[in-house]
């Protein structure tokens, strides 16, 4: 039976086939679902799960708190262990978070060396699970640094898509100008989504528009940050002149 869980969007948790959520301990319960699912590789100490779940604030009973919480969950998931544990879930289960990662690796793979129809699945995946918030509504500390992991991933799946795309040309020229555009909203700040938006229209034969949105980036850095362009989209804006 399967075993699905969602931290990215709405929580769900399948296990071998029942879903189960619903009976997690309210916010807190959730919190602590996530921080084992997030950390299931090695074992947690109980002084750092009573942190993860309450940060600054605990209860007055941190301890006895914790193993309410810690009693809900071997009722649904098996925990390893009692001063430290560590979530065990069955083999072949499937956690988005990881997913992610997983097909960001074959994408990168795909396109070092030059599979580019490969590249374009797994790059997919990284996207529809990363352009997801991790845990929605929750502003824990040790939320930021998984959610800047996703966010890097997710950029950089738009930059695999628009580059496997490029290079199989023809219609899919379209999916990378989409791709190209999505990073420049996204990270308008990051020379590589307007390097491969220009790219997309200098294969178009439309030289103008290519050299229009390197203005726009140009702008925008000398504006809001005071720099110039990467060297890398520099020379490729010369190229244009050329």
């Amino acid at each position: 039976m399967a075993t699905r869980i969602h931290l990215c969007g709405d929580l769900t948790a399948e296990i071998e086939g029942r879903r189960v959520e619903a009976r997690l301990r309210g916010r807190q319960g959730r919190l602590l679902f996530g921080y084992l699912v997030l950390n299931r590789a090695r074992r947690a100490r109980r002084d750092e799960l009573v942190e993860a779940v309450w940060e600054d604030h605990p209860p007055a009973s941190p301890d006895a708190a914790l193993s309410a919480l810690l009693s809900k969950l071997r009722q649904l998931f098996e925990l390893d262990g009692r001063a430290d544990l560590r979530l065990v879930l069955p083999d072949g289960a499937w956690v988005d978070v990881e997913a992610a990662a997983d097909a960001l690796h074959r994408a990168e793979g795909a396109v070092a060396r030059g599979d580019w129809t490969a590249a374009w699945g797994p790059a997919r995946v990284v996207q529809h699970i990363a352009a997801r918030e991790l845990l929605p509504g929750e502003e824990m500390f040790w939320l930021a640094e998984q959610r800047g992991r996703l966010r890097a991933a997710y950029e950089r799946s738009l930059e695999l898509v628009a580059h496997a795309c490029l290079e199989i040309g023809g219609s899919e020229l379209d999916t990378a100008e989409r791709a190209a555009r999505t990073l420049v909203e996204v990270a308008p700040y990051r020379d590589s989504g307007y390097r491969w938006l220009m790219l997309v229209h200098e294969r178009r034969g439309n030289r103008a528009e290519a050299l229009r949105a390197y203005d726009d980036l140009r702008r925008l850095l000398r504006d809001e940050l005071g720099t110039a362009p990467a060297p890398e989209t520099q020379e490729l804006h010369r190229s244009l002149l050329d």
